[in-house]
């Protein structure tokens, strides 16, 4: 099972794919989303979403926003 994720800014998509983890810049600190997360909204704070795919980690710079985790899909709206 893996996750499906979204990053998107207002004026472009930063990321779109398939990914077994994400790492998140949350105001209250880092944190992780696996399979099967608890549907969740969080605020983020400035930094790196860290994407673990098949093929290695891709990093995504992000200045704030908010992430919505439902069904194995994780969205991004950066700013």
């Amino acid at each position: 099972m893996s996750l499906h994720v979204d990053i998107i800014t207002p004026e472009r998509n930063l990321f779109s794919g398939t990914a077994t983890a994400v790492q998140l810049p949350g105001t209250e600190g880092l944190f992780q989303i696996l399979t099967d997360h608890a549907p969740i909204m969080a605020a983020l704070t400035s930094g790196r979403v860290k994407i673990d795919t098949a093929k290695g980690s891709e990093f995504v710079a992000i200045n704030g926003g908010v992430v919505e985790v439902s069904g194995n899909t994780v969205t991004v709206l950066a700013k």
